[in-house]
């Protein structure tokens, strides 16, 4: 027979960490915002200070928020703990968007399947959530990017793969900041394609078909990727 081991609850600390981690990486904590003070947080979750102090140092060390002495804690303005997996491959400056949206259509398309499995009511809603922002920059003609980030970080939460999480993230740095005027161009001009294809891969995801959103997110990312040759063939 198998061995059973006792369950472990989880510490205090770990799901402070993993709270203000998961509102980074969905964009609802924006880079350079400062975090609400150490006591604050701790009377807002019903924790106390101490497990508060060592979730914001585990934060601090994997570069996600940044320790000014005297001026308090802020959301990292880059994600220092990924930097290293990129800075021999590309420039963040200058990334090639075709390299970017091939190594992206293995990663998202199988974070979806898995969000198809693992999604809880939360993650849905942070989808939905990130989806209607963008609808709603749209319409203010504002291009939504940072909408979209969310939506696409939203969908590696929710395949519950902590690895999934970090690497998408930093690809969505690269991606979302390297190669804004092109993504500000395709969602001024189609849009409701765009919109039509986070709902797509959505419906997916909460009827729990894991096949259907794989196939969902490939089609969106195929998406792009036809725009972005198209687009460099009329510069040619």
């Amino acid at each position: 027979m198998t061995k059973l081991t006792p369950i472990k609850q989880k510490r205090i600390s770990d799901q402070i960490f993993e709270q203000i981690r998961d509102l980074i990486y969905r964009g609802e904590l924006a880079p350079g915002s400062k975090l609400m003070p150490e006591r604050e947080l701790a009377a807002t979750m019903g924790v106390s200070r101490a497990s508060v102090r060592n979730a914001v140092k585990r934060l601090a060390a994997i570069g996600l928020v940044e320790q000014q002495q005297g001026r308090g804690t802020f959301i990292a303005t880059h994600d220092a703990s990924t930097a290293f997996l990129f800075a021999d491959a590309a420039d963040p400056g200058n990334p090639d968007l075709m390299d970017l949206l091939e190594v992206r259509m293995g990663l998202e398309c199988y974070a979806a399947a898995l969000a198809a499995v693992r999604a809880d009511e939360a993650d849905i809603l942070a989808m939905e959530k990130s989806t209607a922002q963008m609808a709603q920059a749209f319409d203010e003609g504002r291009p939504g990017t940072r909408a979209d980030a969310s939506f696409h970080m939203s969908i590696a939460l929710a395949a519950k793969n902590p690895f999934h999480t970090v690497i998408i993230n930093s690809f969505s740095t690269y991606l979302f900041h390297g190669e804004q005027d092109l993504l500000h161009k395709l969602y001024g001009e189609y849009p409701a394609s765009v919109l039509q294809q986070h709902d797509d891969i959505i419906r997916q995801i909460k009827n729990r078909e894991p096949d259907k959103a794989h196939a969902a997110m490939k089609s969106h990312i195929l998406y792009l990727t036809e725009y972005v040759k198209a687009a460099r063939l009329r510069s040619l």
